[in-house]
């Protein structure tokens, strides 16, 4: 019986006849009467009846209901629910971690353990909240990973199945047949390889417009850690490059912001860390995000709206790497974002690996076990901040994780209890490296500065109590501050007459 989501039925509906794309990725649509399931806005001539739709929260539950994805629209190929980043619980932590391939590595059982629960337990959860199981939802992704190999490079058949994350060739030509509704020889008989070179993997990461690419990159661009990120002569305003630490091995990644998805290449030494690299590349630059609603819901609060409506499509810029950007808010301590980057770079220069294959100084960033170990003295940090990095290289070297499957609340308790790590560092992680959309760093002096200056609190007391009301997009609010900071000269509220 296919699961529905009857409470949105009407809403859900009027977004299918309109086309209407802000729910792309929302929910999906499968048609009883063909066998199909579309993203709302398929441009498909005729619309279906209403008594032949239904509708799933993600595409591995329509394909548990034995629907196979449109061919027109291709549905396996919207940005994820903004759902999933949003939600703290159980559901979608392990939203998250499947997202990142965690199944795919470690089984079930393993991501059970992760999160602290039975399998059976697990699997009961999701089934009722998402419609599919661990291994469906697993199952969904290893099929569009394999499409792409397919579709954008000549890897042999055999290779691109064990790259995807199955366990066997059949499973793979019967997942892409029930999935897509053709074989993969089919696939790449319509496709156009754009590699030939071992690990280039080339790729576009769909987006909900607006974004707002010039502050987004502005931002990667001003923290960048040389050795980890750096640029070429030919490289345009909207280019990232930077180093990538997966699984199974090293990877870079050139990604170019352009006006209807980003440009994604990727180079891997394992191309099996194919669908985890995409996944990481998508929260570095918050792609899941759903931007309208996150203004329409702050710019409803009538002392926020001349801020948020300056830059439409703000995003929260995240990181690839949970321990890489803690360790950064660490080095970032009341100190210049530019001696937070040199420091972070004579880290990288003397703890980090080599990028196998890369031109000479490109590196990935340092381990846990690494910088636990090392004399940190000598790069320039104080005695104070080398020992609270050296606590949370110990911590994490040592069991503590710092990911997108984490419990948010206990994430910050355990790195609050570390020495030298406080309330300014824990929030800069849960919003950074956990990507929690909920975070207003009150403590921060620079968005002290800016709600001051938009009227919105005298202290960081008034701030911590009137934050609440403007949850839980917190985190946005934040970088409309920051943002508003950064501009030269500092932006302020328009005067009255002037709105």
């Amino acid at each position: 019986m296919a699961w529905e989501l009857p409470a949105h039925e009407e809403r859900c509906y009027a977004a299918i006849e309109s086309r209407d794309d802000r729910f792309d990725g929302w929910f999906i649509v499968g048609v009883r009467t063909t066998g199909i399931y579309c993203r709302p806005s398929c441009p498909t001539p005729v619309r279906p009846k209403r008594a032949n739709v239904a509708y799933f929260s993600t595409p591995a539950a329509a394909q548990r209901a034995g629907f196979r994805a449109c061919k027109r629209c291709r549905p396996d190929a919207t940005p994820a629910s903004p759902e999933w980043n949003l939600r703290s619980d159980l559901v979608g932590r392990a939203m998250r971690l499947i997202g990142d391939g965690l199944v795919d590595r470690a089984g079930v059982t393993g991501l059970a353990a992760e999160l602290g629960v039975s399998g059976r337990h697990l699997h009961r959860l999701l089934l009722s909240e998402i419609g599919a199981g661990p291994l469906a939802i697993a199952r969904a992704h290893r099929a569009n990973t394999a499409r792409t190999l397919i579709e954008t490079t000549s890897l042999p058949f055999a290779e691109v199945a064990f790259a995807a994350g199955f366990s066997s060739i059949r499973q793979f030509n019967d997942t892409v047949r029930d999935v897509f509704g053709t074989s993969p020889t089919a696939l790449r008989q319509v496709a156009t390889p754009t590699s030939a070179t071992p690990g280039l993997v080339r790729v576009r990461l769909p987006f909900r417009r607006p974004l707002d690419a010039d502050q987004l990159v502005r931002w990667h661009r001003l923290h960048a850690v040389p050795g980890v990120w750096w640029s070429e002569p030919v490289d345009g305003p909207s280019v990232l490059r930077r180093t990538l630490r997966l699984p199974n091995g090293g990877g870079s990644v050139r990604l170019e912001v352009l006006d209807d998805h980003v440009s994604c290449e990727l180079w891997l030494e394992q191309i099996a860390d194919l669908g985890t690299a995409v996944a990481r590349c998508r929260q570095l630059l918050d792609l899941d995000a759903d931007p309208r609603i996150v203004q329409e819901a702050l710019a409803g609060h009538g002392e926020l709206r001349p801020l948020v409506t300056l830059r439409p499509g703000m995003r929260v810029p995240g990181a690839v790497d949970g321990f890489e950007a803690a360790v950064l808010a660490v080095v970032s301590q009341q100190v210049h974002v530019r001696t937070a980057v040199t420091l972070a770079a004579r880290l990288v220069q003397a703890c980090g690996d080599p990028l196998g294959g890369a031109p000479p100084g490109r590196r990935l960033f340092p381990r846990p076990q690494t910088l636990a170990e090392a004399d940190l003295g000598v790069v320039g940090l104080t005695e104070a901040r080398a020992d609270a990095l050296r606590a949370l290289s110990t911590a994490c070297a040592t069991g503590l994780r710092i990911d997108r499957g984490v419990d948010r609340h206990e994430l910050r308790a355990r790195l609050s209890a570390l020495a030298g790590i406080g309330r300014w560092t824990a929030d800069i992680v849960a919003l950074r490296a956990v990507g929690d959309p909920d975070v207003l760093p009150e403590r921060d002096h620079v968005i002290g500065a800016a709600a001051a200056r938009w009227d919105l609190a005298d202290s960081a007391k008034a701030l911590a109590d009137r934050s609440p009301s403007w949850s839980p997009w917190r985190s946005y609010l934040a970088h409309h501050l920051w943002a508003s900071a950064s501009a030269s000269p500092p932006l302020t509220p328009p005067q009255k007459g002037q709105e």
